[in-house]
């Protein structure tokens, strides 16, 4: 349970604070690329989305280490450098005056951003364990929708107040809140005799482990794979929105619209995570996005009147938002149940291994843009589909593993 000092709802809201951080970096992102496309990278504005890529780029690389610095030093210390370290690079940001300035103080703010990131799972992991485990990660969830759906709206806000370069004001003012809540009400949940040394070879110890054990290895494949569909929507929506659609300025209202109602994913995840367990509905989540994405393939090809497409992409818009609500949070506890003794370590390595690579996925595809939704549904498909193949064979391995234990 919880430390006293904290409820249980009130640590549920805590953690989703934390761990929505990356969210907000990233949503409330979105309605700016236009205008930074337009100040900072006329010529090419599809490099604009590498605003949103580097900053996960940087909290990709930033998991490395949070997670072993958090089992040695404690889970608190950490979330509060990596806060400050956000806030520092917020600032930076909102003086940039170049893209690769830009993109620079991104990938410091991502670094940053990768401590309460990966830090908070650890916390999760250290007061629970297995499918209880997963049920509070989806309360988690739940809480956390509340920040992609309002995001874009502060980020559109402080555009008509300020400009982009106002949006980073937001960012420090969260990065700010976040861990003052923390500091007064947390308790460190990490005791003294529970902490590991930092050490390079403890971390490569960690590595191995984890490589080594066959579930933890496809789940942080499937991981990325499900990463790469939510980035890949992620850079590309805004440009869909505004390029293929002409809706640039309802924008945020349908992406906070399609937040809320693909929120009730993880309300439905935790009502079926203990009854239906982990491995089926990931499963059964991206064979109905399989089917989803084929057919938005098709729709892209026969180009429907515009009235019609657009409905279409946004059903396919919330499909996908609904998928990662069934299956984000089930993975990180999969991959994590063989690996409560080294809960930190396993955090930063599945958490970084997962994100890098689905950032490599989706940077191509969002450079493909091509004023239609088609390389973006291309792209989805693709991953969701070995993603797919990937958890059928894991039933497999672990079938197999069951029997040899026999």
């Amino acid at each position: 349970m919880p430390p006293a000092r904290l409820s249980l709802p009130e640590f549920i809201a805590l953690m989703a604070m934390m761990f929505a951080i990356v969210a907000f970096s990233i949503d409330a992102m979105l309605p700016a690329l236009p205008e930074i496309a337009e100040t900072l990278t006329p010529a090419d504005p599809n490099r604009a989305q590498l605003v949103v890529t580097s900053f996960v780029l940087g909290m990709g690389v930033g998991t490395f280490f949070t997670g072993p610095l958090s089992d040695a030093l404690g889970r608190k210390p950490v979330i509060l450098g990596g806060f400050t370290l956000y806030v520092a690079a917020a600032g930076l940001a909102a003086v940039a005056v170049s893209l690769e300035m830009l993109l620079a103080a991104r990938f410091v703010m991502g670094l940053g951003a990768a401590a309460p990131r990966v830090v908070t799972l650890a916390v999760v992991r250290d007061l629970f364990a297995g499918r209880r485990m997963a049920q509070i990660m989806s309360f988690v969830m739940m809480v956390f929708t509340l920040i992609p759906a309002i995001a874009p709206l502060v980020g559109a806000g402080m555009i008509a107040v300020g400009g982009w370069r106002a949006i980073f004001v937001a960012f420090m003012a969260f990065g700010l809140a976040a861990p003052l809540w923390m500091s007064l009400r947390l308790a460190e949940p990490l005791a003294p005799e529970m902490r590991r040394p930092f050490r390079p070879g403890a971390l490569a110890a960690a590595l191995a482990e984890v490589a080594l054990h066959p579930m933890v290895r496809l789940a942080i494949v499937v991981q990325g794979l499900a990463f790469g569909q939510m980035f890949s929507m992620l850079v590309s929506v805004q440009p869909v929105y505004d390029v293929t659609f002409g809706r640039a300025e309802s924008f945020p209202f349908w992406f906070g619209a399609i937040a809320v109602a693909a929120g009730s994913a993880t309300l439905l995840n935790a009502l079926l995570v203990m009854r239906l367990g982990m491995r089926f509905l990931i499963t059964a989540a991206l064979a109905g996005q399989c089917l989803i994405a084929g057919a938005m393939i098709a729709v892209s090809l026969a180009a429907p009147p515009e009235p019609v497409f657009f409905a279409l992409f946004v059903v396919w818009q919330a499909s996908l938002f609904f998928q990662v609500g069934l299956t984000l949070g089930n993975i990180n506890a999969m991959a994590l149940e063989p690996m409560g003794h080294i809960a930190g370590f396993a955090s930063s390595i599945v958490g970084a291994l997962a994100t890098v690579m689905a950032v490599l996925l989706a940077v191509p595809v969002g450079l493909m843009f091509d004023g239609t939704p088609l390389p973006l549904a291309v792209g989805i498909f693709t991953m969701a589909s070995a993603a797919l193949a990937l958890m059928l064979y894991l039933r497999r391995v672990e079938a197999r593993a069951a029997a040899a234990e026999a």
